[in-house]
């Protein structure tokens, strides 16, 4: 454990217990950092030249265009969180699917999709779902534990569901694409809503008397009128979805341009819809900047740790540590997805992505390891730490957002089916790489070695004729050069 000093153990030893203590992140992170350098300068195990390089990696983070994509992103999730699309979205799919057992448990799920895709924000999903949502499900007679966890769980999907702000975290992370990392996604996020709606399907099925139909004068009458309204949610958000989502999919524009498209679309849809105010619009500004105020400040704290860690020789260490787990890559998947799991008790997302992942990315390539499978993997980790009692956030927000009537232990409870069900998840795409790669090697395949140039006026080939010509310089048939001593800063002639 020491063959590499003690100094990256006692780091990371440090790096937990400022967490546990409930230091802010970034600034635990900067301090750290900072304390162990100047203890490695002391006694000789860190150059302070390599502090040098902090001032450019500030300016560089600052400079980071596939960063701007997080304010973009974050701005769209939080007009379209105010303008009524899900509360139109989920009237109208839980009138559709209402006649049957589960059926609101299956709007929930469907626009909690549809959301993900839309805004990337769990607590606008999970909020505004359990306030429309929840009160109906336990008004006809829903079981309480299986409405909150449908609720909670429905919410998270937003973390795999492009355009997620985690996987465009992870993609500069990593060091990939996010249109990759995007392209990725489409295979678990399908997954994961299957997996959820196969759930409700069989509990409906075992156990109907706790999803029972809506009374006919709840849902209304099944016809054109009501699908025409379901279409009318549905048919802007689609729209929505591929001006964000298909531009970056087709090359038309990177994820930071798409992400300004979705900010107009989000504009628009918020017009029709009749709720384009300054309130809005205001509320809106201020919570992006609050967001991403908070990730610039983590990223420059990790930046701090990582740096000082890196140069203590931190990155070997750690991979000196897992690069001998048993299993080969999918040992060290299954302990890496087991630590992010536990350290997701006690950590944001973000802050598991900035301190996490630029320690294991280097182990994960020397195994042979995609890095995009590797993202993804851990990005369908980390929605559990949404989940997972006491520390969910997605159950702090619907317990924020419940009425008395129902327990906080019912909430609690009901979450952990879900949480089984996302931990399915992580082991389908450990085992089964090809859930995210699939996507990736849909594009044209190309051959180097059946690539040929032909040039014309070569007759086909490209070569060069022995040098010699006049002057000293090459002649070339059909190409007319000037002679070496007629260019600039060339040498004179030689006299003759």
């Amino acid at each position: 454990m020491f063959d590499f000093g003690f100094i990256p153990p006692a780091m990371f030893v440090g790096m937990v217990i400022f967490m546990l203590y409930g230091f802010p992140v970034a600034f635990s992170l900067a301090a750290v950092g900072l304390f162990f350098g100047i203890i490695g300068i002391v006694t000789g195990h860190f150059g302070a030249v390599w502090l040098q390089a902090l001032p450019p990696r500030f300016f560089g983070i600052l400079s980071n265009d596939l960063l701007l994509a997080i304010p973009f992103f974050t701005f769209m999730g939080a007009v379209l969180e105010r303008c009524g699309l899900a509360e139109d979205l989920l009237e109208g799919t839980g009138k559709l699917f209402g006649g049957i057992p589960g059926g609101l448990a299956y709007a929930v799920i469907l626009v909690g999709a549809v959301l993900g895709a839309i805004t990337g924000t769990v607590a606008a999903s999970v909020i505004t779902m359990g306030v429309i949502s929840l009160p109906i499900m336990l008004r006809y007679g829903y079981n309480p534990r299986l409405a909150t966890g449908v609720i909670a769980a429905s919410g998270t999907i937003t973390q795999v569901i492009p355009p997620s702000l985690v996987l465009v975290v992870l993609a500069d992370q990593l060091g990939r694409s996010v249109g990759d990392m995007y392209l990725g996604a489409i295979g678990p996020s399908i997954l994961q809503v299957t997996i959820f709606v196969l759930f409700i399907l069989v509990m409906s099925i075992i156990r109907p008397k706790s999803m029972p139909p809506l009374p006919k004068e709840v849902r209304g009458d099944f016809n054109w009128a009501l699908l025409v309204k379901v279409l009318m949610g549905m048919v802007p958000s689609i729209v929505l979805i591929f001006l964000v989502l298909g531009t970056i999919f087709m090359g038309l524009a990177t994820p930071t341009e798409a992400g300004a498209l979705g900010v107009v679309g989000a504009i628009v849809l918020a017009a029709m819809n009749r709720r384009l105010t300054w309130p809005l619009i205001r509320e809106a500004m201020s919570s992006t900047t609050h967001i991403t105020s908070m990730v610039v400040m983590i990223l420059i704290g990790s930046t701090c740790f990582s740096l000082v860690f890196q140069g203590m020789d931190g990155s070997r260490w750690i991979e000196h540590m897992l690069s001998g787990i048993p299993g080969g890559p999918v040992g060290f998947l299954i302990f890496v997805n087991i630590f992010i799991f536990v350290l997701a008790f006690f950590l944001d997302f973000f802050e598991i992505a900035f301190i996490v992942i630029p320690m294991l990315a280097p182990v994960a390539s020397s195994l042979g390891i995609d890095l995009i499978w590797f993202g993804v993997l851990i990005c369908v980790n980390m929605q559990t730490s949404f989940m997972h009692p006491p520390f969910g956030f997605a159950l702090f927000y619907l317990r924020s957002i419940a009425s008395r009537d129902v327990k906080t232990s019912d909430i609690y409870m009901g979450a952990l089916p879900w949480v089984g069900m996302q931990l399915i998840l992580v082991a389908i795409v450990i085992f089964w790489p090809q859930s995210v790669t699939y996507w990736l090697d849909r594009g044209p395949k190309v051959d180097p070695n059946s690539i040929k140039i032909e040039v014309p006026g070569f007759g086909g080939q490209l070569g060069l004729p022995p040098l010699g010509g006049g002057n000293g310089s090459p002649q070339i048939p059909g190409l007319t050069l000037p002679p070496l001593n007629g260019l600039p800063g060339a040498p004179p002639p030689p006299a003759k």
